[in-house]
């Protein structure tokens, strides 16, 4: 039978002995360490060591049915054991205490201490001043000179944060706007008495940009506008439009910009049912000198300027339902029926600049009206006067007349 293996022998601690193996790299005195001397301490360590390496040899050679390859796992394995128990006595260092000094202490004081009787330190971000007015007073019937100022500042700094530092300013302008509108309102309403007195709210335009779909990120338009209507800036009539935005880029127009499919098909049946009506309305002699400038002789001329001025996002080709020879066929084509005046900066700050305002909308009453009666008709409006008709009957007759010539011409060129 194989000898009985003895086990490992255990070192003796005596009461002296310290209570851990862990080994402190500084020179104080860890609180692992009883009250003793650090020799003792390190001769106890040292003993240990001793007889727990020869413990572990003895335990290898008492292994009767070891080989030479088990044996050097062994050892590797005593080995990596001791190495491991090395490390674990190297990182004690760091979780030692040590005692601190006065001077750490004071100096902690030092920083969490604080003069509670001395004043709070404050720091002030000044806002923008107001604009000085330069002693012209804001009035109702014209715009002061400071609001085109912040609508020339506004485009030069359009940003959220610019805009909210300027408050102010901002909400004064805006004010100085409402009160003009609020007085040109009457003006309006004495050429055309279909425009109802609407709030103020339903009448202007409000800045902020919606760019969720734009390509363009500023927030807010550097601008003032409004539109008047039957049911104000929104709705499915004809508008009077009012843009103010310095920089010569203001301007006084109306009519129906890109109306839905339903309007936009009533508008072309008219065009082709009812052309004199068209031909009447863009010659009329006060719309024509004020909104088509420039435009050719006779009531051709005023439909060419007029078609001109209104290609943005005209079909390229004839619309469905219609022919391409037909005489109007180029307004059949357009998707906006819409006209406008630029009108200097001026304008708008002048003591007499409202009354010319309201002018150029005055000018606008017979072709709004004309829009209004083709896409909202009032009762009555569809159906044509006598003096219309008259005018038809006169026109067919008088092609009749042209054709009949032409073909008398014909025969004379035959014969």
């Amino acid at each position: 039978m194989a000898p009985k293996r003895k086990a490992p022998e255990t070192p003796e601690t005596s009461a002296s002995a310290r209570r851990s193996t862990r080994i402190s790299s500084s020179g104080k005195k860890s609180r692992y360490f009883d009250d003793g001397s650090d020799d003792e301490a390190s001769a106890s360590e040292e003993e240990y060591r001793t007889k727990r390496s020869s413990a572990r040899a003895s335990k290898v050679k008492s292994t009767p049915r070891s080989n030479g390859k088990s044996d050097g796992n062994k050892r590797r394995r005593a080995v990596s054991d001791d190495e491991k128990e090395e490390e674990e006595d190297d990182d004690d260092v760091y979780n030692d205490e040590e005692e601190a000094t006065p001077e750490d202490a004071a100096s902690d004081d030092e920083e969490v201490s604080f003069d509670e009787s001395a004043p709070p330190k404050v720091t002030y971000t000044p806002l923008p001043k107001l604009r000085d007015t330069g002693g012209v007073p804001y009035e109702d019937t014209r715009l002061h000179k400071n609001t085109m100022l912040f609508l020339k500042d506004l485009k030069a700094n359009n940003k959220r944060s610019w805009l909210k530092s300027h408050d102010p300013e901002f909400r004064r302008a805006l004010k100085d706007f409402d009160t003009y509108i609020t007085t040109l309102t009457p003006h309006l309403i004495t050429h055309d008495p279909t425009i109802p007195e609407l709030p103020l709210k339903d009448v202007i335009f409000r800045i902020y940009r919606d760019t969720r779909f734009s390509r363009d990120p500023t927030p807010y338009k550097p601008h003032f506008s409004a539109a008047w209507s039957r049911t104000g800036r929104k709705g499915p009539y004809a508008v009077y439009y009012l843009h103010v935005q310095p920089g010569s880029q203001s301007f006084v127009g109306g009519g129906m910009y890109h109306p839905p499919a339903e309007p936009l098909a009533r508008l072309r049946a008219s065009i082709d049912e009812r052309p004199w009506r068209w031909r009447r309305v863009l010659a009329e002699e006060g719309f024509r000198g004020t909104f088509l400038e420039g435009a050719m002789p006779g009531e051709e001329g005023a439909v060419g300027e007029f078609v001109r001025r209104n290609q943005e996002g005209a079909l390229k080709t004839k619309p469905k339902g219609f022919n391409a020879d037909h005489r109007d066929i180029e307004m059949l084509k357009l998707k906006s029926f819409t006209v406008h005046k630029k009108v200097p900066d001026s304008v708008f700050t002048d003591k007499n600049g409202q009354e010319e305002i309201a002018r150029i909308l005055g000018a606008l009453v017979g072709f709004v009206t004309h829009l209004n009666r083709i896409v909202m008709p009032d009762p009555g409006d569809d159906d044509d006067s006598e003096e219309e008709e008259d005018q038809d009957e006169e026109g067919d007759e008088g092609d009749e007349e042209e054709e009949d010539d032409q073909e008398d011409g014909d025969e004379e060129d035959e014969v």
